[in-house]
């Protein structure tokens, strides 16, 4: 799931520290994608420290929701169906349909998200300012980060450009999509192409918005 869908499970907590610790593995991964931490292998390192603890908590949460999200029927039908609609769009490009399918669904359950107001983005960055740098940074040293300045540089560019607020339109997702295939290919999708998947997205989410909030259901009862 992506970071608004990670949000969801935890957006009454009071606690900012597990708020950004639902979305720190994936923050970390794209600040560098060869970042590769397990905490949760290390909980002994963050005993005695409130703040760490609870970045530790939020951080098992976002481990079990996609586990429960990638192993789901929904998953595999929602991504299935997706898979079939974009697949003309990508055709002679390098982009696999399936990597495409997968992560737009995930940007689609954001995007709907905040459509149907059942989450507040403001909030969500609130909680992520709120949280203090010097136990985070600690965290991350116990974690075994490396150059946490580049870290740092990205989140602070993350937080301040609220950037999860253009989700809000679905032409926004369809260039989301495009960069995070520039990561892996280095031939991506025209304008054109762009356009094309735009509408596919359009036609898919009316799908998707019939029963996503089945998924969120499931997994916030599998975290009891």
């Amino acid at each position: 799931m992506n970071f608004l869908s990670h949000y969801y499970f935890d957006k009454l907590t009071q606690d900012a520290n597990v708020v950004m610790g639902t979305v720190l593995p994936d923050l970390i991964k794209n600040a560098s994608k060869e970042a590769n931490l397990y905490p949760q292998k290390n909980e002994f390192l963050f005993k005695g420290n409130p703040d760490e603890e609870n970045l530790l908590k939020g951080w098992k949460r976002h481990l079990a929701v996609d586990l429960y999200f990638h192993s789901s029927v929904f998953f595999l039908e929602k991504t299935a169906v997706l898979k079939e609609l974009i697949k003309p769009v990508v055709i002679n490009t390098p982009v696999r349909p399936s990597f495409l399918a997968h992560i737009g669904l995930e940007l689609l359950l954001d995007h709907l998200l905040i459509e149907h107001n059942l989450i507040q983005v403001n909030h969500f960055y609130d909680k992520l300012i709120a949280v203090d740098r010097n136990s985070l940074a600690d965290f991350l040293e116990h974690c075994g980060l490396k150059n946490q300045a580049v870290f740092n540089k990205f989140l602070e560019s993350f937080i301040s450009s609220k950037y999860l607020l253009s989700y809000q339109k679905l032409e926004n997702i369809s260039y989301a999509l495009n960069r995070i295939c520039m990561r892996l290919w280095p031939e991506t999708l025209n304008e054109l192409q762009l356009q094309e998947l735009t509408f596919q997205l359009g036609i898919f989410k009316p799908i998707l918005e019939e029963d996503f909030m089945k998924i969120f259901d499931e997994i916030e009862i599998k975290l009891i």
